[in-house]
């Protein structure tokens, strides 16, 4: 992994928690590639085969979040390994904070990402 590699992914990341900060799933789901693999970290996955299936799931996930009090989140601890050419693994932690800045979940997420024209999109994720 380069400095450029992890800056990348870093610019990528804090536009993902700036797009997450609306609370609009369709907008969310503009920063992945379809088809779209979620594994989640109890061993179930979601498969979703069309832009408007991932804005619906994403839409879903930030309305119960959002009913959980959560006003905006964060991502820290990026790791990234570079996978030939035009793709990424990234491993973050994810905050979701309530309005006052306290933290209401954590996890740790790794996402494979592929360059684009449009920029590094998500094709699968895993959950751990």
């Amino acid at each position: 992994m380069t400095d450029l590699h992890h800056a990348e992914a870093t610019a990528f990341f804090d536009d993902f928690a700036a797009a997450f900060a609306h609370f609009d799933g369709p907008l969310i789901a503009r920063r992945y590639h379809v088809p779209y693999l979620a594994m989640h970290a109890a061993g179930l996955h979601d498969l979703l085969t069309s832009a408007e299936a991932v804005g619906a799931y994403f839409q879903r996930i930030v309305d119960q979040y959002r009913g959980d009090g959560c006003t905006a989140c964060r991502h820290r601890e990026l790791q990234v390994v570079t996978m030939g050419g035009e793709a990424l693994l990234a491993t973050v932690s994810w905050d979701l904070l309530d309005a006052s800045g306290g933290v209401l979940s954590t996890w740790r997420e790794s996402y494979n990402l592929l360059r684009t024209p449009q920029g590094l999109r998500i094709f699968a994720s895993t959950d751990h």
